[in-house]
Parts: C-alpha cells; structure tokens; sequence
C-alpha cells in the first residue's frame, strides 16, 4: 500500500505537493474502506483513491508521475544511458533549472536484510532527487535513498543513500564488500541503486524491485499503453480472469454471450458472440467502452490477486456507472481483497461522489500559473461524513470544478 506520496517539480506539479492518505484516528470505519498502512499498524489509509477536478487540471499527471518512480526504481538500468530521463519538468524556464523530488512512503519487511515476512512488517521511504536540465546539463541524480522504521515510529534508520557524486553508503550488513565494488562500477548517473543492484543479483533488492513492480499501470510515462495484442496474450494465459471478464461483460455490454481466444492465427485474437447475431466479432468491432474495460481488467484483476497498487487513468470512461461502484467495492472486500490492494485512478463523473468516503476522494486544480495542486475532501473544513458530496461539489462549494462562461 502507498500511504505518502510526495512529488515535486515534474509534469504540472511544479511546488511540492504532498498526498497524505493516513486517517485521522479517530474516524470510525464502520464501511470497513481503510485497511491499516502496513500489517500490525493503528495507522490507516484507504484502498481506493479517486481524484477529481476540471480536465487539464493534472489528475493524470499525478499518477503518471508515480508511474514514473516505480519505472526509475525497477527498469531504469535498461535505460540508455545517453538518453535524458523520461519525464518532464514543470514547464517554464525556472523551473527546468530545479531539480525535481519524488518520494514514496509504503510497506516493507522489519527486517530489511531477510526476504522473511515472519518477522512482520513496518514504513519504509524511498526518496529520489534529479537535478536541474538545461542545454548542456544531462540530468542526473542528486540524491537516492532508502529508509525505514523498524518499531513503527521514532527515528528512521537509512538502509542505503546516494550522493550527487553517486557515491552508495548503507546501513551494516546490507551491501558486502564485493557488492559494493561491483556497484560502484556499475552504477550509472540516471539508473536507480535499486535496478542496478537487483541486475547484481541482490536477493533484498530483487525483493524492492518486485515491491515497485506491484504499481501496476494503465498509464506509462508519456501515453496510454493500448497494446491489445499483449492483453489478448495475458487472457489467453489467464483461463479464469478469462471467465470474471466474461461475466462483467455480459452486464457491461447486454449483448454480448461468450468471450473466446483464436490461438491459430500469428497472434492471438479476442472473439465475441452475440445474442441474436450468427457471425463472430473481433474485438476491434466491440464499443470503444467495452474494448477499454477489457484493455484495463488485467490491471484490476493483477492487483487484487496479489496485494499491488492500480493505477487506472479515466476509469469512469470505460465502465458502466452502476458496475462502476460495485468494482470499487472490490477494494474494501475482504474476499475479494485478501492482501490489501489499492486503487488509484482519475475521474470526471462526479455522479461516484455519491458512493465514496471523504478519505478516498482527492481534488486537482490548476492556478493561474499552470502549477497542479491537489487536497483530500477530508482536509477541507467542516465537511461532515453524511453530507450530499455530489451536489456540494457541483456546486463549487469544494472547488476544483470547471469555469463555464
């Protein structure tokens, strides 16, 4: 579970934005929507995370821009090495000379040197700062870093941290003599210590790797991932999400009877059948919103069966509003969530106010400077739990509600 998120200073988040997701304690949860930050914890945070506001207010460059931690942490050794970082700055001139900060605070083992969950589990911080880009600066990073508290609170013992000078220091025990030299030699301005020790076969790191590799995405760093051949491959290979898709459907799309894969052809094809129709559609032929539900079921479905974060851009564009909800609800089922999934996504149908709390809804304005800001509906003053949500917000009493006229 991601609990802090802070980002600073890339896409349309120029001053630092802090996204907090711990409840007040002394919220009564009587829905059961907040799962604690981490097993053993009396902190909690939610498991859906929704956000609002006008379009081109930077609802998707929130997410993209935690799409873009999780990529530097977990494939940025594969990056080459003669290519700028695939993200960009807050866009004037002042600011592409600032560095840019992102930091995630989540769940890891108490025990950061064993891959043993037994010992239970506490907060952990990664942190990564990239410098300023300009004409003849190459962007780099300034500072990586990895902590953790081991009893839940107090001071936070640092597992490893790098300077500008991409010099690695870690806690005792962490990196052996060898590994640190390899590592040293190896380590490259903009690839994460993270990616690069995991590429050494670092059992801890692999480990983090597979952590950052649970942020599971519809959004890539600049644009939607709409590969439909590898979607129709992972149906292929997973019979029964196969069969939870064919169901939904069915409610999405009334028409709609059976759902198949041809295996015969160079690659492999979802097919439909129709009630009242004899010929066989492919999926090009289906609605736009159906082809998209399909295309971003997988994401769901990978994250609820194993306890990741999906991260789904528009997801009120390509589900019906009365199945909508219900896939929401998913998150806070128990059954249907047994390793504490969340999900993070972006909206424009203010009509899902209606069936969310106020610790899961998020807002993003733009001031007149371009510069994203976000806020939870919990932090704004006097909002009581029972109150119309939907209505207040149309009714601008929020903000973060388009100006007509």
């Amino acid at each position: 579970m991601l609990y802090a998120v802070e980002i600073e200073n890339v896409f349309s988040v120029g001053e630092r934005q802090f996204l907090d997701l711990r409840a007040r304690k002394s919220v009564d949860d009587t829905l059961e929507r907040l799962s604690p930050i981490y097993k053993g914890a009396e902190d909690r945070a939610p498991n859906v995370v929704a956000f609002f506001g006008p379009n081109a207010a930077g609802k998707s460059n929130i997410l993209r821009s935690i799409a873009f931690g999780a990529w530097f942490a977990t494939q940025s050794f594969g990056h080459r090495s003669d290519l700028s970082l695939p993200y960009e700055k807050f866009g004037n001139d002042q600011r592409i000379k600032k560095p840019t900060r992102l930091s995630f605070s989540f769940a890891g083992p108490v025990d950061p040197h064993s891959l043993s969950t037994d010992s239970g589990q506490c907060p952990y911080t990664y942190e990564v700062i990239f410098s300023a880009r300009g004409k003849d600066v190459a962007d780099k990073v300034l500072l990586e870093k990895m902590s953790y508290k081991p009893r839940g609170k107090g001071k936070p013992r640092t597992l490893f941290e790098r300077d500008d000078n991409n010099r690695v220091k870690a806690e005792k025990g962490f990196l052996t003599s060898g590994t640190q030299k390899a590592l040293q030699e190896v380590l490259r301005p903009r690839a994460s210590v993270i990616a690069t020790l995991a590429q050494l076969n670092h059992m801890v790191a692999t480990a983090f790797v597979d952590i950052a590799f649970s942020v599971i995405s519809n959004i890539s760093i600049d644009r939607v991932d709409d590969d439909a051949g590898a979607m129709t491959l992972w149906y292929k290979n997973n019979p029964a999400a196969l069969g939870e898709l064919q169901t939904i459907a069915r409610r999405i799309d009334l028409g709609i009877e059976e759902i198949g894969i041809d295996a015969t052809a160079n690659e492999p094809l979802m097919l439909f059948r129709h009630s009242g129709l004899d010929q066989i559609i492919s999926l090009n032929r289906e609605s736009h919103g159906t082809q998209q539900f399909i295309k971003i079921f997988p994401y769901i479905l990978m994250a609820l069966n194993r306890g990741g974060v999906a991260i789904i851009d528009e997801l009120d564009t390509t589900i019906h509003p009365l199945i909508l909800p219900e896939i929401l609800r998913w998150f806070g089922d128990p059954k249907r969530n047994p390793y504490g999934a969340q999900i993070w996504t972006t909206c424009h149908s203010a009509s899902l106010l209606t069936e969310l709390t106020k610790e899961e809804v998020f807002f993003c304005k733009k001031d007149i400077e371009g510069n994203t800001t976000v806020f939870g509906l919990a932090d704004v003053e006097r909002v009581r739990r029972n109150e119309n949500f939907f209505g207040k917000y149309l009714g601008g009493e929020y903000g973060a509600v388009p100006v007509l006229g």
